[in-house]
């Protein structure tokens, strides 16, 4: 959810000799932190997959954007696919069909997304742990921020003029102490018993912390804006922070908490302010997934005037998959920082044109 700037095309062709010699150094130091990431969780167990791009759905989230193409069997009859936002349904799938620990580098796609942190491709490495606490997940975290660090020779991660330490044990924090320490809005307050928020009672909040509503906001749509102005800025300076216990309506693939129904099993790192993965325990009921999946495409309806379609074969697949915890961590992003690098582009040998 954090702001971006926009980029602009470099005045000089990526290909220029000078050019590329100049982020070469980078790339390179690229290849050695995902060699290095490979080794430690291959030491772990970890199974690397690769599954395919082109999936029925993209993901069913309001705000992600696909890009579409059509696949032409031998009939010459067409169908709709779509270049996958992340590999997470078929990666689920792998997991229903008896994985255990796996992960993939995988390139991914996002349409309406470039700049200073987005490319509209770009790599992300997601593992999951079948049977496993969502917990351990956190700590995998900060392992490959070490990793990165000590490849790349960086004693500390900087970005926009500020400094995170990457060997610094993470602070954790629920996203309403985030936001009770720095928007002063008591989050759960705005929240039902049974997980319901309440848009009326967020935005008496936001309007109190100085925070501009607009009169069609949504309750989401208020909590981002938060994020974005009043807590985001203050995370993972210094050491890293991991955002824990979201709400469980921002947190659509994702169990709910076992002690409060207002939050789930939902965690962001981030490390300069920069977000750089976002993990789960891993919601396993199919009904549960449809009715989520279902809201969220009727608020993308509302907002974009699209929906994506579902992919029945993954909510089939939930009903065979355990109890797992999963991850996606923004490989280039993480790179970028262990680098010193100023973009993400720099970091990607050849970016989408």
């Amino acid at each position: 959810m954090e702001a971006d700037m926009p980029d602009s095309e470099p005045e000089t062709p990526l290909w220029n000799r000078s050019r590329h010699a100049d982020r070469r150094p980078l790339l390179l130091a690229r290849n050695r932190i995902q060699r290095a990431i490979r080794d430690w969780l291959e030491a772990r167990e970890f199974t690397e997959v690769d599954p395919a791009a082109m999936q029925a759905s993209p993901g069913n989230e309001a705000h992600l954007h696909g890009f579409a193409t059509e696949a032409i069997g031998n009939d010459g009859a067409a169908r709709r696919l779509y270049l996958h936002t992340s590999p997470e349904f078929a990666m689920k799938k792998l997991l229903a069909a008896g994985e255990t620990r796996i992960h993939a580098f995988s390139h991914v796609w996002r349409n309406r997304e470039r700049g200073v942190l987005h490319e509209p491709e770009f790599t992300m490495l997601e593992w999951y742990r079948a049977g496993e606490e969502y917990g351990v997940l956190m700590q995998d975290c900060a392992a490959f921020l070490r990793i990165a660090a000590e490849v790349a020779g960086a004693d500390l991660f900087r970005f926009r003029g500020v400094e995170c330490d990457p060997f610094a044990e993470p602070e954790r924090l629920s996203v309403a102490e985030a936001f009770s320490r720095h928007a002063g809005i008591d989050l759960l307050a705005t929240i039902e018993a049974d997980g319901t928020p309440s848009a009326p009672a967020l935005a008496a909040q936001m309007a109190a912390a100085g925070l501009r509503v607009a009169g069609d906001d949504t309750w989401s749509d208020m909590l981002s804006k938060g994020l974005v102005a009043k807590v985001e800025p203050h995370l993972g300076i210094g050491r890293p922070t991991i955002l824990d216990r979201y709400p469980a309506a921002e947190a659509a693939l994702a169990r709910r908490a076992g002690d409060d129904a207002r939050v789930a099993e939902r965690f962001e790192l981030y490390a300069c302010g920069v977000e750089l993965a976002n993990g789960f325990g891993e919601l396993t009921n199919p009904e549960e997934q449809r009715r989520r999946f279902e809201a969220e495409m009727a608020e993308k309806l509302r907002v974009y005037g699209e929906t994506y379609p579902l992919d029945e074969d993954f909510l089939a697949a939930l009903a065979e998959m355990p109890a797992a915890s999963g991850i996606a961590l923004g490989f280039d992003r993480l790179v970028m920082l262990a680098t010193g690098a100023s973009r993400i582009a720099d970091v990607i040998w050849v970016p989408a044109g």
